[in-house]
């Protein structure tokens, strides 16, 4: 046998389960050399450096 609801969930009851698929902003801190804003933990993509090296050319 498969297993078939009993019931069909409500609009309401589905929409209350997916509250938390909401797509978040993503984190933005500030560059230590530029001051420009960047992702954390990754490479700057307006100075290309990271940590206080340069690991990329920087954009003109």
């Amino acid at each position: 046998m498969v297993a078939v609801p009993k019931r069909r969930i409500s609009r309401t009851r589905r929409d209350k389960r997916r509250t938390h698929w909401k797509m978040k902003a993503p984190a933005v801190s500030a560059c230590a050399h530029c001051g420009q804003p960047a992702r954390p933990h990754r490479v700057c993509t307006h100075c290309g450096q990271y940590r206080g090296r340069e690991y990329a050319a920087p954009q003109t």
